[in-house]
């Protein structure tokens, strides 16, 4: 592992003993989303936030913060330029999945090159780096044409309030980055996720005498032998995204009836349905509810609903001839010193909320994310920030 990094402009990456000092710091601070429960500390973001807003307005920064919802709050800094050039956002989510079997998830370790602990690299990492490039672009001579935008946003592990609040209320750049673990990937595009609840009703009767009422937990069943072959059918479709390729579908929460004793009229699944950049959840919904439809006209008393979308992340798809993208790559290909790869990122993001032309690319592996071990390694947080360096020094000084 190099101490340091050559970057545009003359800036040099200081050691790599002071991301780990900083993302240290990080994990040692509890931000576990809450859910559906109530916020609590260490179970929502505002401790983190304090602690990140602080390391921002220590750096110089001019730094806001707008509470998206109690004790979760959105907080960003920015480092002025000269006011002729693009400002690019640097952004990050600041809470962490649960971390129940997990031992002693906020007590980081460094060992073998790799730091470990609950949010390591998904996605405090990132936000390390993020500081990081403000201090080597302080030490780096002339200042930048535009502004550079730190941007720490709540809830990204769930239903992402913070990024749709931010894509909502600003403020606003002409470029972003969003430093999910994309294991140093350049990815301009990924998947929406579409959630909604399939249910069928019923009538309930003493189970002693079941064919006089309706079974709704039968009648699911049918619904899942109907829909059994979907994720294949997707799979075959004649024009897939060059990246994202073809969408995928599956069968994941299912509850219904009340007793044993009863029949049940009530039952309902959750399916997740992921769905690529030109599809809209309109035209999902549309297909699910003609696969049900036809099960009705077959099934005697068969009732269905579909519910609202329980989530619905919507899809990345950055031209990948766009200025973004183009800087964003020659910016990895010369801290790499390979070509970097492109690919679409596995999961969903806060990016599309963001309203503006977005890639990711960060530091870790989703293979780690959510895991009982995670980890980063740290050189990837060294070539993360040679990145962003490099990608700042080329879209801020755009004239």
């Amino acid at each position: 592992m190099s101490a340091t990094k050559n970057t545009p402009g003359g800036a040099v990456l200081p050691s790599p003993e002071r991301l780990v000092r900083d993302l240290s710091e990080m994990i040692a601070i509890a931000s576990v989303n809450p859910f559906d429960a109530p916020a609590s500390p260490g179970h929502r973001e505002q401790e983190f936030a304090d602690h990140y807003q602080k390391s921002l307005d220590d750096l110089g920064l001019e730094t806001g913060r707008r509470e998206v919802a109690d004790g979760r709050p959105n907080i960003w800094g920015r480092l002025k330029g000269r006011g002729s050039g693009p400002t690019l956002m640097l952004a990050g989510h600041m809470d962490t999945v649960g971390v129940e079997g997990y031992d002693n998830p906020f007590d980081p370790v460094e060992a073998d090159g790799r730091v470990y602990g609950r949010g390591a690299c998904d996605m405090k990492a990132a936000l390390a780096c993020y500081l990081e490039v403000v201090r080597c672009l302080h030490g780096s001579g002339p200042e930048l044409e535009g502004d550079l935008l730190i941007v720490g946003l709540c809830d990204e592990e769930h239903v992402m309030i913070g990024s749709s609040e931010f894509g909502r209320n600003g403020p606003t750049a002409d470029f972003g980055i969003v430093g999910e673990p994309s294991e140093l990937k350049l990815c301009p595009a990924h998947k929406g996720q579409l959630g909604v609840f399939f249910r069928t009703r019923g009538k309930a009767v003493h189970s002693s005498v079941p064919e006089k009422g309706v079974n709704a937990i039968e009648h699911m069943g049918e619904v899942i032998h109907a829909f059994a072959t979907y994720n294949a059918d997707l799979q075959q479709t004649a024009d897939p995204h060059p990246l994202c390729g073809t969408g995928r579908f599956s069968m994941n929460v299912i509850r219904g009836g009340d007793i044993v004793s009863a029949v049940a009229d009530f039952c309902e699944m959750e399916v997740d349905r992921r769905y690529l950049p030109g599809e809209t959840v309109d035209q999902i919904v549309a297909d699910y509810r003609a696969r049900l439809d036809a099960l009705s006209k077959k099934i005697p008393d068969f009732t269905f609903e579909i519910s609202a979308p329980t989530l619905d992340v919507k899809p990345l798809d950055t031209p990948r001839d766009s200025v973004l993208v183009a800087a964003v790559k020659e910016a990895a290909d010369q801290a790499l010193g390979r070509p970097v790869e492109m690919a679409a990122f596995p999961g969903g993001t806060d990016a599309p909320n963001l309203k503006i032309p977005c890639v990711i690319l960060g530091p870790g592996s989703l293979e780690q994310a959510h895991s009982l071990n995670e980890f980063v390694e740290i050189e990837q947080m060294v070539d993360a920030t040679a990145i962003y360096l490099g990608a700042v020094q080329r879209l801020c000084n755009r004239t």
